[in-house]
């Protein structure tokens, strides 16, 4: 390991398998990142500068008439599910998945997964891919990850999003998930949001409804701070945050866009059971939203010491 100018560079000598964790870790992070508007100005520059236009055309057509998938459960891909890829992926942090009680598939689930952090990566390690062995730990349960409907109004982009079981956090999408899609769906929901990103930093516990550490560092920003308003104003009119952050680099460990080799260790909970109601009044919603926060707060202080967690680390739900 070697120190240069204030940067930690990574030794030379490094085991081949590590380096294609970190190439793994490194393609998704540019496609989070990348992916979706860079596949849109693929698009725009083949309409407008090549002579293969009709192509857009075609994908136009099948845009058209495709456009609803992502709001009836998507369009997974097992065999990409499945990816050595994920795999070298969940062993670069690494990711585990715990499992606490068995989740019955005559049913359907919606699954809250905290904390948001910057890029939600342990959310999607669990739910859109099968590297933290998902189906053998509930077998019969189909996860579905559920993120912005944005996401799917890229093209191509949505295509290859949708085959790792992402569908859209609307409430179409989720009625017809509940509803109209057989039983054994879990929808897992990145509780929090937007702003719960702009709360991800290292040892801090807050849910905007835990932030455990946060595999990304990302700058100071209290509420009232010029940056903090700028993000806030954002969020609101824009519907994401966006965090200033940044981790490790491919070949240093001090400064880049890939996040740090930290520990992601996601518990899953016994399932509340819930009476349907067609017409609940204000008053059964607060009820058990408020047993909802009753339980992960017991989840998390039954786990937290086995997974690195001060036992005088509490967490704090935030408005």
């Amino acid at each position: 390991m070697t120190k240069f100018l204030g940067i930690e560079f990574a030794p030379l000598a490094i085991p081949l398998e590590r380096r294609i964790q970190t190439f793994a870790v490194l393609q998704w992070t540019l496609s989070f990142l990348f992916l979706g508007f860079g596949s849109l100005f693929l698009v725009l520059y083949t309409l407008i500068f090549t002579k293969y236009w009709y192509l857009v055309l075609v994908y136009g057509i099948y845009y058209y008439y495709d456009r609803g998938t992502s709001a009836r459960g998507g369009r997974r891909v097992q065999w990409i599910r499945r990816w050595k890829i994920w795999e070298y992926m969940r062993d670069f942090f690494p990711a585990k998945l715990i499992k606490t009680a068995d989740l019955d598939p005559n049913k359907n689930y919606i699954m809250g997964f905290h904390p948001h952090g910057i890029m939600s990566t342990g959310a999607f390690l669990h739910f859109g891919t099968e590297a933290t062995g998902w189906s053998e730990k509930f077998p019969g349960i189909r996860p579905y990850l559920l993120v912005l409907a944005g996401h799917f109004q890229f093209p191509v982009y949505r295509d290859y999003f949708m085959t790792s079981g992402a569908a859209e956090v609307t409430s179409a999408s989720m009625r017809y998930l509940l509803t109209q899609n057989g039983t054994g769906n879990a929808l897992g929901l990145v509780v929090g949001g937007a702003l719960e990103a702009l709360e991800a930093f290292p040892g801090r516990f807050n849910l905007k409804l835990k932030n455990k550490k946060d595999i990304f560092d990302q700058m100071d920003n209290p509420p009232g701070s010029l940056l903090r308003k700028l993000q806030d104003f954002l969020t609101k009119y824009l519907g994401f945050s966006p965090p200033v952050f940044h981790g490790r680099g491919v070949f240093n460990y001090t400064f880049g866009i890939l996040p740090y080799r930290k520990p992601i260790n996601t518990v899953v909970g016994k399932p509340i059971d819930v009476e349907k109601m067609s017409n609940p009044t204000q008053e059964d919603i607060d009820k058990l939203h408020q047993k909802y926060l009753d339980c992960l707060k017991e989840l998390f202080e039954e786990h937290k010491t086995q997974y690195g967690v001060d036992k005088d680390k509490h967490l704090c739900f935030i408005d």
